[in-house]
């Protein structure tokens, strides 16, 4: 990862942190109640095709959902008002959420065997 990713992953933290206030004092408590610890709501899509997912704060260190970030980044700016949204097709976004699943299972799966040196 290089420095120009380091930077706008900070920045994106930063702006993470402040659009969590935001949505709590914007009257969104009702919906962030459904919201686990360690999770994030989201949108995905664009107009009538978006949908709400909650995904795993860890999702925002994958260099995939990275890469969907800049996306809307480019698209939104990081002046998005409300629940962040990722501007790829719902499909395409399911495909991500699934190799990023798999590959956090693999290595979960990994590292235990590699515990008890199996």
């Amino acid at each position: 990862m290089g420095s120009g990713d380091q930077k706008t992953l900070r920045n994106f933290h930063q702006n993470l942190s402040q659009h969590h206030l935001q949505q709590h004092h914007q009257g969104r408590k009702q919906e962030m109640r459904d919201v686990p610890k360690g999770c994030l709501a989201i949108k995905v899509g664009q107009g009538e095709e978006q949908q709400r997912f909650v995904v795993p704060v860890i999702y925002f260190n994958h260099p995939l959902f990275m890469q969907l970030l800049k996306e809307a980044e480019e698209e939104y700016g990081f002046d998005q008002k409300g629940t962040i949204t990722i501007p790829c097709h719902v499909e395409e976004f399911r495909y991500v959420q699934g190799m990023i699943d798999r590959e956090k299972s693999l290595h979960q799966h990994h590292h235990v065997i590699g515990c008890f040196g199996v």
